[in-house]
């Protein structure tokens, strides 16, 4: 039976996306079955991030709505032995859906994949209750400021009361020139004031919002960014 994660942040702008995209294409490298489901309702983006827009016909919402099977809802990335997509719909009115159904849905695809990411909506709000309904363990995404720090901590503390027991956090986009010469929170600040264990830190590079923006994970080229990626893999599978 597979397990599900679900990609969290308190607010948008951390790159919690392109986490999930990279982590997601970091598993499937190692011959892990991996299907990512993208619950941005209304501004999905990990089908652009992997260059598969022109590829989508149907979305989550028709699933769950009877319209297809999740199989055919699934767009497949050629480039990996088994990493599968199921988009957002692009309009929120679309969407309807309770936890029980989402719960239902999760089911069913950790009896075919390893791994089902859910990349969650930015925020803290019922759409990430919506999204975490079933979830297995939540990774939540921030960057070093304290208003992505304050907003990851409501983020911990709706997971938990949604019943999400494995909560970790990755720390994203962290600039070593401004850590150092203290123009942003130290990581004492962040471990004083969060609640979770640090699954592990980002380094800022603009490669990885251009592979991105290329439909490339920024994992496919051999870096230290790849290294890293593997790193945060290794301690997740873990949990």
């Amino acid at each position: 039976m597979g397990k599900i994660i679900l990609s969290a942040s308190g607010k948008g702008g951390v790159g919690k996306s392109i986490f999930t995209l990279n982590l997601g294409a970091t598993l499937a490298e190692r011959g892990l079955k991996i299907v990512m489901i993208d619950m941005n309702v209304g501004l999905r983006n990990l089908d652009i991030y992997l260059g598969l827009e022109n590829k989508v016909i149907y979305d989550v919402a028709d699933v769950l709505s009877g319209v297809c099977t999740p199989k055919k809802a699934m767009v497949r990335d050629k480039r990996f032995p088994y990493l599968y997509i199921i988009p957002a719909p692009q309009k929120k009115e679309k969407f309807t859906a309770s936890p029980e159904d989402m719960a239902s849905f999760y089911e069913h695809l950790r009896e075919n994949f390893d791994y089902v990411l859910v990349d969650g909506p930015a925020g803290v709000n019922s759409a990430l209750c919506l999204a975490a309904a079933g979830a297995d363990a939540a990774v939540i995404v921030m960057t070093m400021e304290h208003v992505s720090m304050r907003d990851a901590d409501m983020a911990d503390q709706i997971l938990r009361e949604s019943g999400v027991l494995t909560r970790v956090c990755v720390v994203n986009k962290v600039n070593p020139d401004l850590l150092r010469s203290g123009a942003m929170p130290s990581f004492e600040d962040v471990s004083s004031m969060l609640r979770m264990p640090l699954l592990g830190i980002i380094q800022y590079d603009e490669n990885i919002s251009i592979a991105a923006n290329c439909g490339v994970p920024i994992v496919r080229q051999k870096s230290y960014i790849e290294e890293n990626f593997n790193r945060i893999a290794d301690r997740l599978l873990c949990y």
